[in-house]
């Protein structure tokens, strides 16, 4: 699992362009959007959806589920645990 939610991490920085910070800096149980944590939006929302889809061969099936899922990384990690075909 940890190396799951560090390989989110590097794919989150290289897919959303956030040079500034690196993996370490980004709490496993941190929000993702909003101002309490890294400030994510709309945009980045489907940025996540194609590294769920590229990386790990997930599709998710109700968006509404996506508020959730992509709550932190530790709820991507746990999503993609769940759901990853092997």
């Amino acid at each position: 699992m940890e190396q799951l939610i560090q390989e989110l991490k590097a794919s989150l920085i290289e897919a959303l362009n956030l040079e500034d910070i690196t993996p370490e800096e980004i709490e496993n149980n941190a929000p993702l959007f909003g101002e309490a944590g890294l400030g994510l939006d709309s945009i980045d929302a489907l940025e996540i959806i194609l590294i769920l889809e590229r990386n790990y061969g997930i599709r998710i099936a109700n968006p509404a589920e996506g508020k959730e899922i992509f709550y932190s990384v530790q709820t991507l990690a746990d999503y993609i645990t769940a759901n990853r075909k092997q």
